[in-house]
């Protein structure tokens, strides 16, 4: 990866690989999710969201700005707005198979029906495909997402901003929404699989009778490195109250880690209500596609550990013992490494509004702080939606990482170099 000297290096508390700002002369940048990759599939552009304000959530029709970064030549440049994001994921931007083709979220205003923008960031051609975008297939055949304005019932920060009176509810077990996918080619989307399907058809069976009388939406969606399954979580409540909003926050929510063929077949529960109300976060596949990661607590101590399982739900167990779980964890392709960051709150964190990217060596049993990254900021003193989280990502070449951080009164996004630390 050729990377710019116009890039200043980050080396407060000492880092242990080298790091640099990308963006250093913008404010509120910050790239998606520690699951996809903002570098582009050649490793030359990086792309980013900036949000036009960070004290207070967006408003429906807001719009933010999409860059792109050359790490060739150290500059970056606005390449679209858009009215579809919200603080923590962005817009959702995931890049194509090329560097010619960049996906995000967006909205028209008074139309406030999400849709997804297909992007030559090289030439700014678009296409308007129908639905959102959370996740593209590793072909770049397929898109899928969950519903887009719904996000905000359980949620927020992940989805599109629209009006409250726009946001449809799930009562019971609804046969119009769940998991949809979108056809790159022609631009159309179709329901692939409804949480009726998935309450329905689930193996082991989940107890219909348990959650006939609430609300139940969908979520998070990924596709394993291989294309051939994808993982769906969903999120059940039961409330009196008029418009729920943000029901995280308030309630002790039932959560399903859902794993189908992509075709909607074979669907299993790989991590039901019965575990994951002993706390749990942020699931992630191995790179062999058949296993998933995620910090969970295992024994009811509210001790998170950093676990797997099948997708089945077969072989639950802790990967590593004595180190702790935190964050969002990857395992590196090489299979000996899980890097992963911390939130604010968590207790590896250092207590000041800094938190350690966190390097895990499975092999030797050991953890180093390879990073520590400033996080905190004023915003969660509005909404924890606000939040900065580091999300490390691996780059195409698994050697770099991109993560955020609040550097200088504001969001920012930095590389590091991992090219040293990582041994097979």
């Amino acid at each position: 990866m050729i990377i710019s000297e116009r890039f200043p290096r980050y080396t407060a508390y000492d880092p242990l690989v080298p790091v640099w700002c990308l963006t250093p002369n913008s404010k509120g940048s910050f790239h998606r999710f520690f699951d996809t990759s903002p570098v582009s599939p050649s490793g030359r552009y990086v792309a980013v969201l900036q949000m036009p304000q960070e004290e207070r959530l967006p408003q429906p029709g807001e719009q933010a700005v999409i860059a792109l970064i050359d790490l060739h030549t150290g500059t970056e440049r606005p390449i679209a707005a858009t009215c579809g994001w919200e603080p923590q994921l962005g817009a959702n931007l995931n890049w194509g198979t090329s560097d010619e083709k960049l996906y995000y979220n967006d909205v028209e205003p008074g139309e406030w029906e999400p849709y997804c923008v297909e992007l030559n960031p090289l030439t700014g051609a678009k296409r308007r495909l129908e639905g959102g975008i959370y996740r593209i297939s590793p072909d770049g055949k397929s898109i899928i997402s969950a519903c887009m304005k719904r996000m905000r019932r359980t949620q927020y920060g992940y989805g599109v901003m629209v009006p409250d009176d726009r946001v449809p509810r799930n009562f019971g077990f609804s046969e119009d929404d769940g998991l949809y996918v979108t056809d790159t080619e022609t631009g159309k989307r179709r329901l692939l699989v409804s949480i009726k399907e998935v309450f329905d058809r689930a193996q082991p069976a989940i107890d219909r009778q348990l959650y006939a009388h609430g609300e139940c939406y969908g979520f998070h969606c990924k596709f394993n490195p291989q294309g051939d399954r994808l993982i769906f979580t969903m999120r059940w409540f039961h409330t009196e109250e008029e418009q729920p909003w943000n029901m995280l926050m308030k309630h002790n929510l039932k959560f399903w880690v859902i794993t189908m063929k992509p075709d909607g077949s074979d669907i299993h529960v790989a991590v039901g209500p019965e575990q994951w109300d002993k706390g749990g976060h942020h699931i992630n596949w191995y790179p062999d596609g058949r296993t998933l990661s995620m910090n969970l607590c295992l024994d009811g101590d509210r001790k998170l550990k950093l676990v797997r399982a099948g997708y089945d739900g077969s072989g639950l167990s802790t990967i590593i013992e004595g180190i702790p779980g935190s964050g969002h964890p990857t395992v590196h392709p090489n299979g000996r490494h899980i890097l992963t960051d911390a939130y604010e709150q968590e207790h590896v964190a250092y207590g000041d509004g800094t938190v350690p990217l966190r390097l895990i060596d499975l092999k030797g049993g050991s953890e180093r702080a390879i990073i520590r990254i400033p996080v905190g900021n004023p915003g969660t003193k509005t909404t924890s939606a606000l939040r900065v989280d580091p999300h490390p990502a691996w780059a195409p070449d698994n050697r770099h990482v991109i993560f955020n951080g609040f550097v200088d009164g504001t969001r920012r996004v930095f590389l590091a170099d991992l090219g040293g630390v990582i041994r097979e």
